[in-house]
């Protein structure tokens, strides 16, 4: 797989990609993940990216010219499965679609800023609009980190566990359990008895049962 980021800012993807999971499959080759400078495509002299919005709304617009340029220099070298836009009126990212995505070969990420982009790029180049929350940041550097690291993790080799990937909370609707480790008992704090039994099938449907009651308490819109 091939994750291409597109970003005003660069140096805010530096920290999340060099990172624990992200790092180990890069270093496998599992997945190739360029950052893209926004800037590097501008024609202007002083590289600015921007402009002010037409009408009478506050705040600075990324500009149509830079991103068309790097987009389409990048289709130019490859065939791309998604083009995806962060932005906060995107569809919510979840598990499901972290799957979907993780079987994709090849993806773009086109980072929001400012007041967003010229709808123009949403309209003739996005094929994939996403939020990670309803909430508004400063750029879509982060939620670009985090959309790629969910995807990465599902990719097979990943992580040690492939299994671990799959009992994940959200994969089936519903939270994770709890987890425990040893102690057994600590400062009188216990391990439920039946985590000590060695019966897998019984531990298995005390945690889908415990999976259930946790959901159905903490986030009812799942079921």
């Amino acid at each position: 797989m091939r994750i291409d980021i597109i970003t005003v800012l660069p140096e805010m993807m530096e920290g999340p990609l060099t990172c624990s999971i992200l790092k180990r499959a890069q270093e496998k080759g599992l997945v190739e993940i360029v950052v893209h400078n926004l800037r590097d495509y501008s024609t202007d002299v002083r590289r600015r990216v921007d402009d002010y919005a037409f009408g009478f709304g506050a705040g600075m617009v990324l500009q149509c010219d830079p991103i068309f340029r790097c987009i389409e220099k990048l289709k130019s070298e490859r065939e791309y499965d998604e083009v995806i836009f962060t932005a906060p009126d995107g569809e919510r990212f979840c598990q499901p679609m972290a799957n979907q995505l993780s079987m994709k070969e090849n993806i773009i990420i086109l980072c929001g800023h400012y007041k967003g982009v010229d709808h123009r790029v949403r309209e003739a180049l996005v094929t994939k609009e996403i939020s990670i929350g309803d909430y508004v940041l400063t750029g879509g550097e982060m939620a670009a980190a985090i959309i790629s690291d969910a995807i990465v993790r599902l990719i097979p080799g990943a992580i040690g566990d492939e299994q671990s990937a799959l009992s994940d909370s959200f994969q089936d609707n519903l939270l994770a359990p709890p987890v425990y480790t040893r102690p057994a008992d600590y400062r009188g704090m216990k391990v439920p008895e039946i985590l000590l039994s060695g019966n897998e099938r019984k531990i298995a449907e005390w945690e889908h049962e415990v999976a259930l009651e946790r959901t159905e308490r903490l986030r009812p819109d799942l079921l």
